[in-house]
């Protein structure tokens, strides 16, 4: 694996996973139905240790967690997009468009976490040695969770 795509995928997923926090805690502001509430309060905490699992990820493989790259801040932008997104909608007055607006975000988001990690999983089979062990940790670790996160985002 070359290290510097290994990093920089790293370093994208962990600045989409921040920006996953930003649009669950917006998303939040949008919601009306309660079930929904409970589930993206669930989400939100999921998402929040997702975080820490990829720094934490980071860490271990001496990448600095802070590190910004050209990718990063692209990746930054578009999860600013879908927070003005939501943040828009709830400006209208009208809340129960704005909860649509605000689930079609979080797909768009739920969408590109889930692709990261099967990703990660993918570079972590071929990865030996204490790096891709630590890959192989984390991607286990939240998997599980983000399929859940994708699947019921969408239905």
């Amino acid at each position: 694996m070359e290290t510097k795509m290994v990093k920089e995928l790293l370093l994208q997923s962990l600045e989409h996973e921040l920006g996953g926090v930003k649009v669950y805690e917006t998303a939040l502001k949008c919601v009306v139905n309660e079930d929904l509430k409970e589930e993206w309060e669930k989400y939100l905490e999921e998402t929040e240790k997702h975080v820490q699992v990829l720094h934490d990820l980071c860490l271990q493989m001496n990448l600095d967690p802070e590190e910004q790259t050209p990718g990063r801040k692209i990746t930054h932008d578009i999860g600013a997009s879908l927070v003005a997104a939501m943040e828009a909608a709830l400006g209208s007055g009208e809340k129960e468009m704005a909860q649509c607006v605000a689930c079609e975000m979080v797909t768009h988001a739920e969408m590109t976490d889930h692709f990261n990690w099967q990703l990660i999983g993918e570079v972590a089979k071929k990865m030996t040695g204490a790096d891709g062990k630590a890959m192989k940790e984390a991607y286990q670790e939240v998997e599980d969770e983000e399929d859940e996160h994708y699947y019921h985002s969408k239905g």
